[in-house]
């Protein structure tokens, strides 16, 4: 049915994109795999400061990400600069063969510029002030924040511009950790122009919010309000805070530009980026929008989870970061050596996996390790935080990881791994920033929703099932894909609706998972029947209408807490027990099968379902459509449920001559002009056996060659590299 063939393109993003540029290395060709960290030598008197070069030597350091806070030593008081200790220490550092990746430095504001200006704190949506003391303590909108953040950026690019040591430029960090959301008075009047400018008229403004419901309608934009707090058990109009998310994403966005430019204006010739924060437990910008303002894409990834969930998160997180640098290496610029300190437990990496850890963002893409940060704090809010160097110094069994991990990545970069880009996947899983921003309304008929969880549980399925899926934004191109899944898109555009029917009528698979389709772009809801997104073009590639949806919650008195479901009425004998006994707990959709070929492939079934009235009723559906075929999983179900379901319907073709037959192993593809590097990495906790590998061993760390050729035991937290 698929007329989809070969590999599947790199996504595609804005025509306007940044051109890409990777920052070079201090070394003879300037190339290598970065490694290194946040250095604070500020924090430390400086006669440390050489042991500081003496150990990054020892452990194979080449860049660090500098003076990220460091604005009020750079600048003390508003009419005196203070860059003598910057110079000493990037000199230092750039003859000891180690480059700069130097910060705008705008992160945190000097006390000084907050008692003089106190109008550029931010507030919170109860209109208290957010005080000075942690970072980002500061309006995006503020024009005189602004101001001095600028001067700030000018003055670094006009000291540092042309030093050979500084050879990429670090803008802010991590914006949006603490400003995300601001409700100050420069918020309102910068969102009040915003609005402007997208609807252009306050009816098609009225029109988008919806504000006849209860009375809201404006008559000039200088009626628009942010959505401040409004009662205890008030809920905010959906479109409006959802309009608020975008403006917050691009007021910070704006602020990143107008830093960036000020600096490039100066000194355009070397790479710009910023760290994002991706993991499945935020996402908190649209970094698809992002990643077109930078030369090159970088992220902060912090680990939550134990055992198999730990790499499995980590590679899904990776996935995403992959689309975002279209296929062109990425920077994992923070991530953490072990424990961090900002969790309630804060559990410690066990042995292997401070290496194990960066050798997969490495098998996932990345060109570049660094922690934060290099040297344990001695005092502050992140002193418990773990460090390359430790509390307790070099003679540790963390340095001498850290050491290990070095000498690693320096021969992955001479056997050519840098700049060879990730194989891609037949399967795309659609990711949706908005999506995952609408499903933290309090309007819907379940505050459980999390589109970004789901898109993790899917991503492990796959790899449960012995295959491995991209994960790609949804308004990038994906076109290329045989397979597109949509877990919790809760919204989709008419556009994006119908690009998903032309993809499908020229031969491609669509999976609707249960809460996608819902609403459109202003957070109407489709009429007609769910999912109705495109005015019912969506039901119509499914083949399915639903009426309402059924709820679940757990301890209700009396009430069932999960539904299963039984084989389908038009299921293949080998496949009638793919979905036989799985469980939904959560949401459930009723629906009528309404095409004349739609298959079910599973329904609700048993005492439970007689409850809810959904005895026999389907549960997952296909249906053909064009010259391919639109999948319905109407309910949720966990990874073991979905593995099973990709097993028996979305199973993908080997993704390489090396396919991934062990489903206890993350296995990757790095591919450049002249080489292939396969990674091996056990997903669980026991040591996996590997049989018929190709290829030349490049990395065995905590893995045996076995006496046959082409066999390894590769023990828990162990990596495996080989180059065909």
């Amino acid at each position: 049915m698929q007329i989809h063939t070969g590999k599947p393109a790199v996504p595609t993003a804005t025509p306007n994109r940044q051109p890409f540029a990777w920052p070079k290395l201090l070394t003879e060709n300037g190339r290598g795999i970065a490694f290194g960290g946040d250095y604070n030598p500020d924090q430390w008197p400086e006669e440390i400061w050489d042991d500081d070069i003496r150990l990054m030597e020892k452990a194979g350091v080449n860049t660090v990400a500098l003076a990220i806070f460091s604005w009020d030593r750079i600048q003390p008081t508003e009419d005196r600069w203070n860059f003598g200790w910057l110079d000493r220490i990037i000199e230092k550092l750039g003859k000891a063969g180690i480059a700069t990746d130097l910060a705008s430095a705008t992160a945190t504001a000097p006390l000084w510029l907050y008692e003089k200006h106190p109008e550029v704190l931010p507030r919170d949506k109860y209109g208290h002030q957010v005080n000075a003391g942690s970072r980002q303590s500061w309006s995006p909108t503020s024009p005189v924040f602004k101001e001095y953040a600028l001067t700030l950026c000018r003055k670094l690019a006009e000291r540092y511009g042309s030093n050979p040591y500084v050879t990429a430029w670090h803008m802010g960090n991590e914006y949006g950790w603490n400003n995300r959301e601001d409700y100050s008075d420069n918020a309102l009047e910068a969102f009040r122009a915003w609005c402007r400018r997208k609807y252009g008229t306050i009816d098609a403004l009225n029109q988008a919010w919806g504000t006849t419901f209860w009375g809201q309608e404006m008559n000039s934009f200088d009626e628009v309000l942010i959505p401040r707090f409004m009662g205890a058990d008030s809920m905010v109009n959906p479109g409006q805070k959802l309009d608020f998310e975008r403006f917050g994403n691009d007021m910070l966005l704006d602020f990143y530009k107008a830093e960036r430019d000020a600096i490039a204006e100066i000194c355009p010739d070397k790479p710009f980026t910023t760290n994002f924060m991706v993991s499945t437990d935020q996402c908190c910008m649209d970094y698809a929008d992002w990643a077109n303002e930078v030369n090159f894409v970088s992220n902060d990834h912090y680990f939550h989870e134990g055992g198999e969930m730990h790499l499995d998160e980590l590679a899904c997180s990776d996935a995403l970061m992959d689309s975002f640098a279209l296929g062109k290496p990425w920077y994992v610029m923070e991530h953490s050596t072990s424990a961090v300190q900002w969790k309630p437990l804060n559990m410690r990496k066990r042995k292997g996996e401070t290496v194990r850890d960066s050798l997969a963002h490495v098998a996932m893409g990345a060109d570049a390790i660094n922690f934060f940060q290099w040297r344990a704090s001695a005092f502050g809010a992140e002193s418990f935080h773990s460090a390359m160097v430790p509390h307790a110094g070099e003679d540790t069994k963390l340095f001498r990881q850290v050491c290990e991990l070095g000498e690693t990545l320096r021969t992955l970069a001479d056997a050519g791994v840098q700049g060879s880009e990730l194989e891609r996947s037949d399967t795309a899983i659609l990711f949706s920033a908005e999506s995952e921003w609408a499903t933290r309304s309090q309007t819907l008929p379940s505050m459980k929703l999390n589109h970004w969880h789901d898109v993790r549980d899917w991503y492990r399925a796959f790899l449960n099932a012995g295959s491995r899926a991209d994960i790609v934004p949804l308004k990038y191109d994906w076109s290329d894909y045989k397979t597109v899944v949509l877990p919790t898109v809760l919204m989709l555009s008419a556009v994006d609706t119908r690009r998903l029917a032309d993809f499908a009528a020229a031969g491609g698979r669509v999976v609707v998972g249960y809460a996608t389709g819902l609403i459109d772009e202003n957070f109407h809801t489709w009429l007609g029947g769910y999912p109705g997104a495109g005015n019912g073009l969506l039901r119509d590639m499914l083949g399915i209408r639903g009426e309402e949806f059924n709820i679940l919650g757990s301890g209700v008195e009396g009430e069932p807490e999960a539904i299963r479901l039984g084989a389908g009425g038009e299921v293949a004998l080998e496949d009638a027990a793919a979905l036989n006994g799985a469980t939904t707990r959560l949401w459930q959709n009723d629906v009528t099968v309404t095409g004349d070929r739609t298959q079910v492939l599973a329904m609700y079934a048993g005492e439970e379902a007689d409850e809810w009235e959904l005895d026999g009723m389907a549960a997952v559906t296909r249906n053909p459509y064009g010259a391919g075929e639109a999948y319905f999983v109407g309910c949720d179900l966990d990874v073991a449920d979905l593995t099973k379901l990709i097993r028996t319907y979305l199973a993908a073709p080997a993704q390489s001559q090396q396919s991934q037959a062990n489903t206890d192993v993350l296995h990757t593809v790095r591919k450049s002009a002249d080489a292939a590097f396969d990674f091996y990495l056990p997903r669980g906790k026991k040591e996996v056996e590997l049989q018929g590998v190709e290829g030349e061993p490049v990395v065995l760390f905590q893995t045996e060659r076995g006496e046959e050729n082409g066999s390894y035991t590769v023990r828990r937290n162990g990596v495996l590299v080989v180059r065909r």
